[in-house]
């Protein structure tokens, strides 16, 4: 293969990502009964239906919980009136089913989605209080487990279900399935495909097998949805069709934004929606919640910003009431500023909550579990975790985990999986742009290919956007002219520059007419 990229080229190494592909259609998905305690649970949900008991279904507040708790509460609400959904309160409940939560319950079934897999305290109580208690969560099994009724997580050891990176959602797809099973009922379970890819995408799950044919399958749902909710997204702001960019950058945020800023009920309520009237309603909320997200997140981005040792090689930074529901993107935006992990506390009194995001190879979840005996609680996964930590506690653990994380081999906190390599401006043309649209959908083990032109000459700039923080770049490279935009830039160049970039292509929707377009990652003036 020669040093610049053809088409041929690049379709070739995108080809090879999935040359251990075993899982090519939804026909052939699994059976739900290989998770361990599947049939079990799915036998005590018929006997609580049969016998009109009330189930009470506990989420989280994340894209994945809100559908997770949708997906089973609208399935279940088909067969019983009977049915109560729990979205814990970011600020005022914290993550989960916690102890509190339950110790107020009336007598009913219990059922975690998307959470509840370290919910010991939660599960004595009800073990106390005679209530049988169903986990079904996907994150990483902790040594101590809670003492639960039953527990349907891929990731236990004694589970046979032969995906274990699935989101919580499709965990509550399958439950969905096995009840349906154990009831014999007549349902189309493809009737939450639409927002079961919304999950995945939102939970950052690897896209490849059964992940990546659930998002295709999904996006062509969404894209011909009846759903009032998705219709008033798709009318708001003017979308011909999705794709999963769009579930990453718009619809995910959005329904975040009520977790984050308020009370995830209000995402909830928002998939729930019978008509376009009340969607829009509740749309407009959440695009209001979503913009004073941004708000609060520029401004703690800058105050953190200037707390930064760019000498170490993670970040470490808090302050004092900081908005618990912007911290993760904040760590998120700083990793990419810094190109190093991140964690951001937001300290109330005498305890800090903090969210961490990784880098390349960096296992972000395993380094703070090093530091358990300086944290009060911790979990996640590779590259994203949550932690808290007593306040007083914070300088210790700051130059314990700076010392581990300046032993480790430079390395891994580079990742070039998406970087396939330089291409000349001529080989970027429709032809390209269905060879790269048909290995879609991009994400977690399927990158979003990125290519380097080198020695570009900027032709035209022009600054965009409310804040004024994008750049629209006219470049020419070998005779050939290209658009680009490089967003949230760090460097502006000028007219006449000689530049290399790093980006993606994506096409550009203008008054009917489709031309590619560079979305600049990296510019090396």
């Amino acid at each position: 293969m020669s040093d610049i990229l053809s088409k041929e080229d690049i379709q070739k190494i995108l080809l090879k990502r999935f040359e251990n592909d075993k899982f090519t259609t939804l026909s052939s998905l699994p059976n739900p009964i290989l998770f361990k305690d599947m049939q079990k649970s799915a036998k005590r949900v018929a006997k609580a239906l049969k016998n009109k008991e009330k189930i009470t279904i506990i989420g989280d507040y994340d894209v994945d919980g809100v559908v997770s708790s949708f997906i089973l509460s609208d399935f279940l609400e088909k067969l019983s009136q009977n049915i109560e959904v729990i979205i814990p309160n970011r600020f005022s409940d914290g993550y989960g089913v916690s102890k509190s939560i339950v110790e107020r319950l009336e007598p009913c079934l219990v059922i975690t989605v998307d959470n509840g897999i370290s919910a010991v305290e939660a599960a004595e109580v009800c073990l106390e209080r005679g209530v049988d208690l169903i986990i079904t969560d996907h994150h990483t099994v902790p040594k101590n487990i809670p003492k639960a009724y039953a527990i349907i997580n891929p990731k236990q050891e004694e589970c046979s279900f032969p995906y274990k990176e699935i989101c919580g959602a499709q965990v509550a797809w399958y439950f969905v399935a096995a009840i349906k099973q154990e009831m014999r009922l007549d349902f189309n379970l493809l009737e939450y495909i639409d927002l079961l890819s919304i999950a995945i995408v939102a939970d950052m799950m690897e896209l490849k097998g059964l992940n990546r044919m659930f998002v295709k399958k999904g996006l062509k749902a969404i894209n011909n949805t009846k759903r009032a909710s998705i219709l008033s997204i798709k009318e708001k702001f003017e979308k011909e069709s999705f794709s999963s960019e769009d579930i990453s950058f718009l619809l995910a945020p959005l329904l975040n934004s009520a977790g984050r800023m308020d009370s995830a009920m209000k995402a909830f309520n928002f998939l729930r929606a019978k008509t376009m009237s009340e969607a829009t309603v509740l749309l407009q909320d959440m695009i209001k919640l979503n913009e004073d997200r941004k708000d609060i997140e520029k401004e703690l981005f800058e105050i953190s910003e200037t707390e930064v040792d760019k000498n170490q090689n993670i970040i470490v930074v808090w302050g004092s009431g900081w908005h618990e529901g912007v911290i993760g993107i904040v760590a998120a935006r700083l990793t990419r500023r810094f190109k190093k992990p991140a964690i951001v506390f937001s300290v109330t009194d005498d305890k800090a909550k903090g969210s961490a995001r990784s880098v390349g190879e960096v296992n972000i979840l395993s380094l703070i579990e090093e530091e358990k005996d300086n944290i009060l609680g911790y979990g996640g996964h590779k590259g994203a975790a949550g932690l808290s930590i007593e306040t007083k506690n914070l300088p210790i653990f700051k130059a314990s985990i700076e010392k581990r994380v300046n032993n480790l081999k430079k390395e891994l906190f580079i990742s070039n999986k998406e970087i396939l390599g330089e291409i000349d401006a001529k080989e970027i043309d429709f032809e390209l742009l269905d060879i790269l649209e048909s290995f879609e959908p991009y994400g977690q083990k399927n990158p979003k290919p990125y290519f380097l032109i080198k020695n570009a000459k900027v032709k035209k700039t022009r600054i965009l956007g409310k804040a004024k923080n994008h750049q629209k770049i006219i470049i020419e490279h070998n005779n050939s002219i290209l658009e680009s935009i490089y967003f949230n830039y760090q460097d502006k160049v000028n007219v006449g520059f000689k530049i290399d970039i790093l980006f993606s292509i994506s096409k550009n929707y203008y008054r009917g007419y489709v031309t590619p377009q560079l979305l600049i990652k990296e510019i090396i003036i």
